[in-house]
């Protein structure tokens, strides 16, 4: 539970914070209880271009939904002439080794991995690929705790 210090870098945690301007939250959900969507909307009104990712929706919470990064990434190249800079994970450990494998191709520079998602083997692949990680986190945790210090 919660994060574990050993694997995350708060000077990492803070580039991405600052730094990424477009995420792509794969695995986001229309259900408004579930964190996904949640989450993916306080992105949304604190200054990031959200692109959700879920192959079984067209559209959650009034953002255009993708059914894959690389159809994200395409659309984040249109709509906002660059590509996503994060991309913040809500799917089950068995996914995340193809995310991997989308984030390096693509070029994504960061990568981040929610509350108990945590893949040593597939973050360590993305790691040498020179994508910056985080893993067990939370991504609005991490935000909402930083906006409240400033």
């Amino acid at each position: 539970m919660g994060n574990d210090s050993a694997t995350n870098d708060p000077a990492v945690i803070e580039e991405m914070l600052h730094k990424a301007r477009i995420i792509a939250v794969v695995g986001m959900s229309d259900k408004p209880w579930r964190a996904s969507r949640n989450i993916g909307r306080y992105l949304a009104e604190n200054g990031y271009h959200v692109l959700p990712v879920n192959p079984a929706l067209k559209e959650i919470a009034g953002l255009k939904c993708y059914s894959s990064l690389d159809e994200a990434q395409a659309g984040a190249r249109e709509r906002y002439g660059a590509g996503i800079d994060l991309v913040d994970v809500f799917r089950a450990l068995e996914h995340v080794p193809a995310i991997v494998d989308d984030v390096t191709r693509l070029g994504i520079p960061y990568l981040w991995l929610q509350d108990e998602v945590v893949h040593e083997e597939a973050v360590a692949r993305a790691r040498a690929a020179g994508v910056k990680c985080v893993q067990n986190d939370c991504i609005f945790r991490e935000h909402s705790r930083r906006a409240a210090d400033h």
